[in-house]
């Protein structure tokens, strides 16, 4: 199967290296930035270009790999073509392709990725959604290849998990760096949070978040919470995460 990438970020590289490996064939990279299509292609050793008016329109495949913005502005510039195209994008519709290609669908790769730290792509669910039972065939075939957790999801779907993730995984890791500047502030290295924040994540691999629930707020110790707030009093937005988050948690462990 010929396959074509369009983007050369996270994604793009990522989920390019996983089906370079399973054995499919990269025909072509595609990126605005020349310089980053060119490296991509390098890394896949195929061909690469910044033109989509020279997209290779030979290919089995083609794999939309830019920011949600950017979808529209590629299928507007892209020529018809017979091949399957789908977008990876969690929080964009499947009708977005819909006016342009016969064969289109969505294949979003579930997790977070970076250039720099390889994953096992064995373990990442990939969510699909198809314009017709043939290409889903198709997609769950490649998504396979590559994955032990693939599985169906529609557009409504796909959104909510995609809001889901940014609370599990964007919003948490910028709490984190609240937590990082905190501990600077007094010269406390964040080290000191790694095996806490390691404890909470594995806990949450065998039990449902809400029931392994810790801290002040989950036992109402308001004594605790009152000396957070007088803390913080020189930090007027941190003040409000932590009041808003404190009430968050005191109103869902009431309703348990």
């Amino acid at each position: 199967m010929n396959i074509v990438i369009l983007g050369s970020g996270n994604v793009a590289t990522v989920l390019g290296s996983a089906l370079s490996e399973a054995g499919y064939n990269i025909i072509q990279v595609w990126s605005r930035n020349v310089k980053h299509a060119e490296a991509l292609a390098s890394l896949l050793h195929t061909n690469f270009i910044d033109d989509l008016s020279l997209v290779d329109s030979s290919a089995d495949l083609y794999l939309i790999a830019v920011s949600d913005d950017a979808i529209p502005v590629i299928k507007t510039s892209m020529q018809f073509l017979k091949g399957i195209v789908v977008h990876t994008s969690g929080s964009t519709s499947i009708d977005i392709l819909k006016d342009k290609f016969e064969n289109f669908g969505v294949f979003y790769p579930f997790q977070t990725f970076s250039k720099e730290r390889e994953v096992n792509f064995r373990d990442v669910p990939i969510l699909l959604e198809a314009s017709n039972s043939k290409t889903m065939l198709v997609l769950e075939s490649i998504a396979s290849s590559i994955s032990n957790k693939a599985q169906e999801c529609n557009s409504d779907q796909r959104k909510a998990l995609h809001i889901a993730a940014v609370f599990a995984c964007n919003f948490t890791n910028h709490l984190y760096t609240i937590a990082q500047k905190l501990l600077e502030e007094y010269q406390l290295d964040f080290d000191l949070l790694r095996p806490l924040i390691a404890e909470t994540a594995q806990k949450v691999q065998e039990f449902m978040p809400e029931n392994v629930q810790t801290g002040p707020a989950v036992r109402k110790d308001m004594n605790t919470i009152g000396s957070h707030l007088k803390q913080l009093e020189d930090h007027p937005e941190l003040l409000a995460i932590y009041k808003l988050l404190t009430e968050q948690i005191i109103s869902a462990s009431s309703k348990n």
